[in-house]
């Protein structure tokens, strides 16, 4: 059984000392338990994929600059016949965030709206619409706080004409801004195959709002109330039929956790920051990919 542990050209971009590197000692530990497993590019043209059984997606962090080739690749991986890990009908549908405004439907999930091309911008009428004074526009197709923006009235003129172009391009996500993120911080939960694996607190720096750690974010794993790993699974449950991996991610708010993104292509696992240490977490990991490819007929 040969495996491809999909990753993309340059880590650098992506890097930052405050987060530990979690694919090159997972990429070791899994050759050490035994797996045949090549760390492996998306857009290498010179990869075999049929070559592989198995594909997992583990870190393509560009796959939402190119995103139609990105598709392309994975309708090619899926009809060469490897198993693509998570499914490729989740990924396709996870990867525009216009999926929150389907969950929204059945679970908590921050007020979301989109903006399409075409669209009048008028910030004042969206402020009255959630009623708050501070919105995040972010694209609908994007990852790493890309083109996200947070938007009050410091800096809501000086910012139309960057928002009224990037509107015009392509449909933007807007939000209410949720205050629990720096209070807080922002939630992720951790889930192989469905069951909870662990959890982090990311908190953003002092002068910005986005707990991504090239941003200033830091990391942190406190105790987390039970009842909150039941919330986060039902997002789990529901939206993510099939999938190894899953992070779920958002804040909770008067004891209930609502969604911001529930991310199911590439995200960083936090597989260091595992409570109960980075080897628990990468025996975890081991675990829901041997059941995986076990389901191969």
């Amino acid at each position: 059984m040969k495996i491809a542990l999909v990753c993309y050209h340059v880590l650098d971009k992506y890097q930052h000392q405050t987060v530990k590197d979690e694919d090159t000692p997972l990429l070791s530990y899994l050759r050490h338990n035994g797996l045949n497993i090549d760390r492996v590019v998306w857009n290498d043209d010179s990869v075999i994929w049929t070559d592989y059984d198995v594909v997992v997606l583990k870190a393509p962090w560009d796959y939402h600059d190119q995103l139609p080739k990105f598709l392309a690749w994975l309708d090619s991986v899926e009809k060469g016949g490897s198993k693509v890990i998570n499914p490729p009908e989740v990924i396709r549908w996870n990867s525009n965030k216009e999926y929150l405004l389907e969950i929204a439907e059945k679970l908590p999930v921050i007020h979301s709206l989109v903006l399409r091309p075409g669209n009048e911008l008028n910030i004042e009428a969206l402020k009255n619409h959630f009623q708050t004074d501070k919105l995040v526009f972010k694209p609908t197709v994007s990852a790493g706080a890309k083109h996200t923006y947070l938007i009050d009235h410091t800096n809501s003129d000086q910012m139309f004409e960057t928002l009224n172009a990037l509107i015009a391009a392509q449909p933007m996500l807007v939000q209410e801004f949720a205050g629990e993120i720096k209070t807080e911080g922002e939630w992720s939960f951790l889930f192989f195959n469905g069951e909870y694996s662990h959890h982090v607190l990311k908190k953003p720096g002092k002068s910005d709002f986005r707990v991504q750690h090239y941003f200033g974010g830091t990391i942190h794993h406190p105790e987390v109330n039970r009842n909150l790993i039941q919330q986060t699974s039902r997002y789990v449950e529901q939206y993510a039929p099939g999938c190894m991996y899953a992070r779920v991610d958002g804040i909770v708010r008067n004891g209930t956790f609502h969604l911001m993104e529930l991310e199911l292509i590439e995200p960083l696992l936090f597989l260091a920051y595992s409570r109960d240490g980075e080897i628990e977490a990468q025996t975890r990991y081991l675990e829901a990919l041997n059941k995986q490819i076990q389901q191969i007929g």
